[in-house]
């Protein structure tokens, strides 16, 4: 008898998991007693004791409620955060793993997903209407639920379905089983594309992907080749990629040193999918769970900003989300003592209760021209494939996936997926030194009010790089008369989510005192995207809301006689009929387009842009931040 049938059989095995990490050759075993914790610092990682063994320690279930930590938003249906610390590790050869699963997945009844397709529909349509249309956020995701009932064993319908998973699924970050027996246990199985976060040797890494192909919309030969072109080179595919690159590199702006290095874009390939996809690299001294904390979680589950983006998820999906859009966490220490920690996103599983109730979540990702069908479709194919695995769903014709993955041969391919960087800021691109050269900015000081989007991390290190001196505040803890933001050489005002016009919501009547008083002071003042709309009506503007919002969204303008490539994530718009404009704060220069919708303005110590420069979008965002700021900041002699 092995360890393997031992778990699968026995009355009472405890609790267990079984993984298969991306192209591995075997599946790992592990077994343990499990625990609920509080809080993600309350997850167990002992030190290496002398002789002992490194590897994992701890494999936490971190579910969706565990936002509540950041203080973000979330429906709170008690799902606990369940740790199983580890006592027992083991390994089988793949083959040997295939060959004692059951080949057999119990009959399971199919209840249908709990919104039907017509009123998904209606739900993309309100998001997109009067989220996105009114300027809360560049993305979300709302989910639907694919429901099914067994009246097998959890473990052994869990099994099958991962056998069918390690045999017919290809590309899975993790593949995987996790059983927590007991009244109140959750048995999961499922194949998750994608990283959220790692940490090896204090490199942490994150991995965003989107962009969705089913390989069944494929035809065959030369006209799927052409389909596939198509398709990398669609703009709302690259826009949704790159707008969740945006996401994951605020992440990495809080959790890595000197903030994250982008590496690709490069093709995931999945049986049934093609996904594309981003690696961002940094290096961090946090401890994991730090880590893991500051970044729950993907926005390719949630949205962004991420604040905002758990709110609009609170008010319309029905139901708490458990572990979808969590994460699966191995925690361990490597040979030298030093904290690892590997999480896949809890997505494209099964979630299963002791009575045999089946929950498969899938979401899509609504972006400003999202269609209703397209988002319904793309639902059915996330969830498709673990559906098949429980025997919900015929599987796809076979021959799908070897075709495309021959596709990455193509020069064709390579040219296009290349090409996506083209006019992307080469200061993500590139691994950036530890010291800043000296300049006409080194040694000034910052404080950037963050309006409740984390774009002020990446502005930060930014500002970084030209050599000042950086701090970084919630809007909520810094009032009119505020000592640091006095002695501050520059005050920022960062973008957010929400109306500008809103004189009930109290950022926007923050950021309003701020630029007053700013002005008012003749102090240097930077203010970006939500800041630039406060001040563009402070200084007498209209406002005006896109009829298309203009949400991750790269442009060419005239930036005050200078042609720039640069990133809006904008619903409104400051509005104005002439180039100049004359303030009781001096004379303000204009860059519009040829609807007076404005990009920036400038006047004497202030400066306002709509875009954002420390976006990826934005092709030479730190040179153009340098050129502005040596005009707002008076140059010190020597």
């Amino acid at each position: 008898m092995t360890l393997l049938h031992d778990l699968l059989n026995s009355p009472d095995p405890g609790p267990f998991a079984l993984l298969r990490y991306e192209g591995a050759d075997r599946l790992e075993i592990l077994r343990g007693t499990s625990r609920t914790v509080d809080r993600l610092a309350d997850m167990p990682l002992p030190e290496l004791a002398p002789g002992e063994t490194p590897g994992p320690r701890t494999l936490a279930l971190v579910p969706y409620r565990q936002l509540a930590e950041r203080g973000f938003a979330c429906v709170d249906d008690g799902t606990p955060l369940t740790c199983l610390e580890i006592t027992e590790t083991a390994r089988l050869s793949l083959d040997e793993a295939i060959a004692q699963l059951p080949d057999t997945v119990p009959d399971t009844e199919d209840l249908g997903f709990d919104i039907d397709d017509d009123a998904y529909r209606a739900l993309v349509a309100a998001v997109l209407r009067d989220e996105i249309g009114h300027g809360e956020g560049s993305n979300f995701v709302i989910h639907r639920t694919a429901r099914a009932r067994t009246t097998a064993d959890p473990r052994r319908l869990a099994a099958a379905a991962l056998r069918r998973l390690l045999t017919d699924e290809r590309g899975a970050y993790w593949t995987f089983l996790v059983h927590l027996p007991g009244p109140d246990g959750r048995t999961l199985v499922g194949a998750s594309p994608e990283r959220h976060v790692s940490v090896d040797a204090g490199l942490a890494m994150m991995n965003p992907i989107s962009g969705t192909l089913r390989h069944r919309d494929l035809p065959p030969g030369e006209a799927g080749r052409r389909r596939f072109l198509d398709f990398l080179a669609d703009p709302k595919e690259i826009n949704e990629l790159s707008m969740v690159l945006d996401e994951e590199l605020k992440m990495m702006a809080v959790v890595a040193e000197r903030g994250g290095q982008v590496l690709g874009p490069y093709l995931k390939h999945m049986s049934h999918l093609t996904h594309t996809e981003y690696l961002l690299a940094g290096r961090t001294g946090l401890d994991v769970r730090d880590v893991l904390r500051e970044t729950m979680f993907a926005p390719t589950v949630t949205g962004s900003p991420i604040e905002n983006a758990a709110r609009v998820i609170a008010r319309y999906e029905r139901a708490g989300r458990r572990y979808y859009g969590g994460v699966l966490a191995l925690l361990g220490r490597d040979a030298d003592g030093g904290q690892t920690l590997d999480a896949p996103i809890l997505f494209r599983c099964a979630d299963v209760d002791p009575s045999g109730g089946i929950e498969v979540k899938a979401g899509a990702t609504l972006v400003r021209d999202s269609t209703a069908d397209s988002e319904v479709a793309e639902t059915h194919a996330k969830a498709g494939g673990v559906l098949t695995a429980l025997g919900l769903r015929p599987a796809p014709a076979g021959g799908a996936h070897a075709e495309v993955t021959s596709y990455a041969d193509d020069p064709r391919v390579a040219a296009v997926l290349a090409a996506r960087n083209d006019r992307l800021s080469s200061f993500w691109l590139a691994e950036r030194p530890a010291a800043t050269a000296p300049g006409p900015l080194a040694g000034r000081r910052v404080l950037i009010v963050d309006a409740e989007d984390t774009f002020t991390g990446m502005l930060g290190h930014v500002l970084r790089s030209l050599g000042m001196e950086v701090r970084i505040r919630p809007s909520h803890d810094v009032a009119p008369g505020d000592a640091e933001a006095a002695a501050a050489d520059l005050l920022v005002l960062g973008p957010g989510p929400g109306d500008p016009e809103d004189g009930t919501e109290p950022r926007m009547v923050r950021l309003a005192e701020l630029v007053r008083e700013r002005l008012a002071q003749r102090a240097p003042l930077l203010a970006v995207c939500l800041g630039h709309q406060v001040l563009s009506l402070a200084l007498g503007l209209a406002m005006h809301r896109r009829d298309m919002p203009y949400q991750g969204l790269p442009s060419d303008i005239d930036l005050f006689g200078t042609a720039r490539r640069v990133g809006f994530y904008s619903t409104f718009t400051a509005v104005a009929e002439a180039d100049r404009l004359v303030t009781p704060y001096g004379t303000v220069e204009i860059a519009r387009d040829a609807d007076g919708h404005v990009h920036a303005l400038r006047g004497p110590g202030f400066a306002g842009l709509q875009f954002h420069p420390e976006s990826v979008l934005t092709e030479e965002g730190p040179a153009l931040l340098g050129e502005l700021l040596t005009t707002l900041l008076p140059i010190p002699h020597p």
